[in-house]
């Protein structure tokens, strides 16, 4: 026992040792870090604090367009700063920046621990994690590399500053340094630039305003896009001033309500404005404010400079004739590349210098309703879904309410006349069946909700969202209204959007940067282009040759109209809020999309007027220019499909859904030989709605067995039977439809197709010309006649004599044997056919 004890005291004397060394090993190693940290400080030789208001800014970002040779804007041009004594500002803006800032910054020492820890609690909301003296030397003295050595020397240097300077003064440093926005410094140019008055003598709200901005001057500043987000910010300047006990809450109250007006920005320096605010707003948010403001980056953007000029002057032009004719005070355009989604121009605003209408704002970023420039989304779903181009849809007076009977009454007290939906077209008129394909075209309303209940509102939501509309909410924010414009989108997405149609259902996201190069030619960033393949191909084509049909579109627009370029391929579609606060037109090419809106900032009404009258002139007077420096390509056709395997209404027939499929050429029923371009459909007479023949979710499936189940069909399905009563249309007749088969087409038709000609027996060179002649015997008389070399078309005859010469060197594939083969159509489409065998050789 004795023996045990004193082994368990060795262990535990063994074990205490053991600590103690491990112990005096950290003491001494951090007396001696401590020693070298002294000895490293005591090297690091302190700047004249005097000569701070000196700070290099020569290494600022320049944005360039996409050639790299026009500047479009300089971040540090002419930078102003405007030394302003301490004694000279304003208590309200030392306090309003105290309190968001570093409301313990006359009680620390240079490093806030505590307001580090606050900082990571709230989030910055009760100050940062940065003390006012820690933000004096960062700005002044150190760079921006992502190391701990330079947070250490921040943190010993601020120490140091505090022991040089006195709080005041350390204060009056950073409120003459502090950044407000590209070339303004200082409190003191701030106050002239925005308030156009000396520093001394800023109210509350505007001491609070500039309190704000220094957090990320790009995002804050008053001339972009985020002036409510700014005044949240002030506001909560305001609210930190009276939790510290600066201001008491009546001027809480007061300075809250206070309406600050900003001055104009300087229209100098500056190059296509609101792109360079764009790009300036994206290089923030991606490598932080004093990256943009102190490394020098030289950026290459996708601006077209001479399209924006063109874009400028061109809005320029048009904007008094829109104002006074239209009451539409402003404008805005974008123009996308569809094939890699740069972004060629953006004009944001008719004037972005005019502050009293709001010219800095960049509607081409804002959210606004679409109208019906929203339609080719919900048709491309449908036709997704199995519909076509030539689905027919009654364009009568509707009601779409469940909550109302299909006169629009209410079913009950408690629901208000007019919750219930009865959309009008935009003349008020109503044109009985009409096809998808015109109804798009000609953009009327009935037939465009009736296509969104078929396509289905979440269907329609996510191909939207897919193709770039990021903005859209969820299905019970709209409802049916969503297929008029009820959600709201950007121009620069919609126009993006538009582009997927137009590069054949692939999308490339929106970008404005071609490269990003550091000051030592170092490439930060580059474009690298992230294509995706969102829609199919063959329904983008479907929409594209809709909103490319001027001849569907004439009833609207007429043949002529500003939509119309002879010769060209363009597709395009136009937009008009319910309200007439937005007018829109957004169309392209297969290599460049344009969109274009007009209204007013403050959602004043336009006069009444479609779109097609009010800026389409202006859209196409952009994309004419547009088009003289782009290729003229062709869009690419949908392929023909044979229709009268479908449901009738499918097929465009909306007399009926019973259906007999026959052959036109003998009005008999069609059999296995009839060729597809000589079928047709007739139906026994009986009109219903699109429900009563149609599952809406497989169209192309079994037919309902119980149509009236669905919610809409009593209310599509009254106005319908109401309009065949109008119409005194009959109904039941089944006395023209044919009992017997088709007897025109057959396999004997073309009996014989024989080649003539050059002795195809014998072996011919590949430079020597081959004349062959084509005979037949035929029914009925021979409409055409084509030749083939291994499948390439040699020629094509519709006259006699069906004679053709060729060369066979001038075809690719050809070889030693090569075959021949004539095809021989007859009046009715029969066909024949006859082949032989070439042979070529070099000798």
């Amino acid at each position: 026992m004795v023996r045990r004890a004193r082994s368990h005291k060795s262990k535990l004397r063994y074990i205490l040792n053991h600590w103690k060394a491990v112990a005096l090993f950290f003491v001494g190693g951090a007396f001696l870090f401590a020693g070298v940290l002294i000895l490293w400080t005591s090297f690091m030789k302190l700047p004249d604090f005097t000569e701070f208001h000196d700070r290099k800014v020569a290494q600022s970002t320049k944005i360039y367009d996409r050639t790299g040779k026009i500047l479009l804007y300089d971040v540090h041009q002419n930078v102003k700063r405007t030394i302003v004594p301490f004694a000279d500002i304003s208590p309200w803006v030392k306090k309003a920046v105290i309190s968001i800032e570093d409301s313990a910054f006359y009680e620390h020492h240079g490093v806030s621990f505590r307001g580090v820890a606050r900082a990571i609690i709230y989030g910055g909301t009760r100050g940062g994690g940065s003390t006012i003296t820690q933000q004096v030397i960062k700005k002044t003295m150190l760079t921006d590399e992502k190391l701990i050595t330079r947070k250490l020397k921040e943190i010993l240097l601020s120490f140091r500053l505090e022991g040089a300077f006195e709080k005041d003064e350390i204060l009056a440093l950073y409120l003459n340094e502090i950044p407000y926005g590209g070339s303004i410094y200082g409190i003191g140019e701030a106050t002239k630039t925005f308030f156009g008055k000396e520093a001394k003598d800023l109210t509350l709200a505007e001491s609070a305003y500039l309190a704000a901005i220094p957090n990320a001057p790009t995002y804050y500043s008053p001339y972009g896009n985020h002036r409510d987000k700014l005044d949240e910010r002030k506001n909560l300047v305001l609210r930190r001033m009276n939790e510290l006990g600066y201001i008491t809450s009546e001027e809480l109250v007061a300075a809250r309500a206070e309406k600050i007006e900003f001055l104009p920005k300087e229209p100098t320096g500056i190059k296509a404005p609101h792109f360079v605010e764009w790009v300036k707003e994206y290089l923030a948010n991606k490598y932080g404010e004093l990256a943009v403001q102190e490394n020098g980056y030289r950026v290459i953007t996708t601006l077209n400079y001479d399209l924006q000029k063109k874009a400028e002057e061109i809005i320029t032009n048009a904007a008094p004739d829109l104002e006074k004719n239209f009451n539409a005070s402003n404008m805005a355009l974008v123009a996308v590349d569809p094939t890699n989604g740069q972004v060629l121009s953006m004009v944001g605003s008719r004037d972005y210098f005019d502050v009293k209408k709001e010219g800095n704002f960049n509607v081409a970023l804002a959210h606004r309703q679409p109208g019906s420039t929203f339609k080719p989304f919900v048709y491309g779903t449908a036709f997704m879904k199995g519909y076509t181009p030539e689905t027919v849809l009654f364009d009568l007076k509707t009601n779409f309410s469940t909550n109302c009977d299909a006169q629009g009454v209410p079913y009950s007290p408690k629901i208000k006349p007019e919750d219930c939906y009865m959309p009008e077209n935009y003349d008020g008129k109503y044109r009985g069946p009409i096809s998808m394909r015109d109804a798009l075209a000609q953009s009327l309303n009935i037939p465009a909700v009736k296509t969104l209940y078929l396509a289905g509102i979440n269907d329609s939501l996510t191909t939207a969202r897919r193709m770039g509309i990021e903005s859209l909410g969820s299905a019970n924010q709209y409802g049916l209204t969503l297929v008029l414009g009820g959600g709201e989108v950007s121009l620069l997405d919609l126009t993006g959007a538009y582009g997927v149609f137009a590069n054949d259902g692939t999308r490339n996201p929106n970008t404005a940067i071609l490269r990003i190069e550091a000051k030592d030619g170092t490439v930060v960033e580059e474009f690298k282009q992230t294509s995706e393949q969102v829609f199919p191909s063959e329904i983008a084509r479907k929409v594209t040759n809709i909103l490319a049909d001027n001849v569907a579109r004439t009833p609207e627009f007429g043949a002529n109209s500003a939509l119309y370029f002879p010769g060209k391929d363009v597709a395009v579609k136009t937009g008009t809020t319910n309200d007439f606060r937005d007018v829109w037109t957004v169309g392209y090419t297969p290599n460049i999309a344009v969109g274009m809106w007009a209204g007013n900032n403050d959602n004043t009404p336009l006069q009444k007027n479609i779109a097609g009258f009010i800026i389409t002139p202006i859209w196409h007077a952009f994309m004419a220019e547009a088009m003289k420096v782009s290729p003229n390509e062709k869009f690419i056709a949908p392929e023909k499909e044979d229709l009268t395997i479908l449901p009738a209404p499918l097929q465009g027939i909306w007399q009926g859904g019973d259906r007999y499929v026959i052959d036109r050429s003998s009005g008999k029923l069609a059999t296995a030989l009839t060729p597809a371009e000589m079928k047709g459909t007739i139906v026994v007479p009986e009109v219903h709605t699109i429900l009563h023949w149609v599952n809406k979710t497989e169209p192309r499936g079994t037919p309902p067995i119980n149509p009236q189940n669905d919610s809409q069909y009593s209310l599509w399905e009254i106005p319908v039977r109401a309009w065949v009563a109008s119409k005194n249309i009959a109904e039941g007749d089944r006395s023209g439809i044919p009992t017997e088969y088709d007897n025109n087409h057959s396999s004997d038709a073309v009996s014989s197709v024989t080649l003539s000609g050059t002795d195809i027996t014998l072996s011919h060179k590949p430079d020597e010309v081959i004349t062959l002649s084509v005979s037949t015997m035929s029914r009925y008389p021979v409409s055409r006649v084509e030749l083939f070399l291994n499948g390439e078309l040699v020629g094509k005859k519709t006259a006699e004599p069906f004679v053709f010469s060729f060369t066979p060197q001038d075809f690719g594939s050809l070889t030693t044997y090569n075959s021949l083969t004539a095809v021989v159509y007859d009046s009715i489409l029969n066909k024949g056919t006859g082949s032989a065998q070439l042979l070529i050789s070099e000798e």
